[in-house]
């Protein structure tokens, strides 16, 4: 018998098509959101910046979300932790994953109520939300109350928040469990990357190239 990939499923294609067809109008987007705002953004809150950028979808690429597909197809991880909702494109591939896998769930975070809502919309739609859970708020508060290990951690929100809450989740982390960030090539987020890629600090990474990049990092 051959197996079939839920990220195959008609509904989760055309959620996936639509999204990634409105996502190449981010940098667009962005421009008209830029020039509206004071001083480029500077200084902004976290909140501030998600509401600011309601409408900008912030995906993964394709490649980028077939890789995180496989990945939790390969580890078969309980609970997967998503940093980082935005409108869903990385969690409806992270949830075709656990459902495929027969286990598991998806606790995602997202500052945005609008995108929240939109998300759970999608999920919905495509037959997924009943393996996704959306803490709406600041993820640093929404996940300082997260009861169990994370398995597997996505941190995809923003950059300057990545180490803090994976600072924050390490203490549920086992090792052995896979960190992944996207966006290397991003200013932000070297901080992030100075710490999992220094030995000291228990992680064992990888920059692998697909797009802007994704640091995958193994809990030792």
């Amino acid at each position: 018998m051959t197996a079939t990939s839920t990220l195959r499923d008609p509904r989760v294609v055309s959620a996936l098509t639509a999204m990634f067809d409105r996502a190449a109008q981010d940098d667009a987007t962005r421009r008209r959101i830029r020039a509206a705002w004071p001083d480029g953004f500077a200084p902004a809150t976290p909140r501030e910046l998600a509401d600011a950028n309601a409408e900008v979808y912030m995906p993964i690429s394709a490649d980028g979300g077939k890789l995180l597909y496989s990945l939790v197809r390969a580890v078969r991880p309980a609970t997967v932790v998503e940093f980082g909702t935005s409108f869903g494109i990385s969690t409806l591939h992270l949830a075709a994953a656990v459902r495929d896998n027969g286990a598991g769930r998806v606790i995602s975070t997202e500052l945005n109520a609008d995108k929240a809502a939109a998300a759970r919309v999608t999920f919905a739609e495509t037959g997924l939300d009943g393996l996704v859970t959306v803490l709406e708020g600041d993820a640093r508060d929404t996940l300082a109350e997260l009861s169990g290990p994370v398995d597997f951690l996505l941190l995809d929100g923003w950059k300057d928040l990545c180490l803090p809450v994976l600072r924050l989740l390490e203490p549920r982390l086992a090792p052995g469990t896979l960190v992944v960030a996207d966006d290397v090539d991003l200013t932000d987020l070297a901080p992030y990357l100075d710490y999992v890629r220094d030995p000291r600090n228990g992680y064992e990474s990888v920059t692998f190239p697909v797009e802007d990049g994704m640091e995958i990092s193994c809990r030792l």
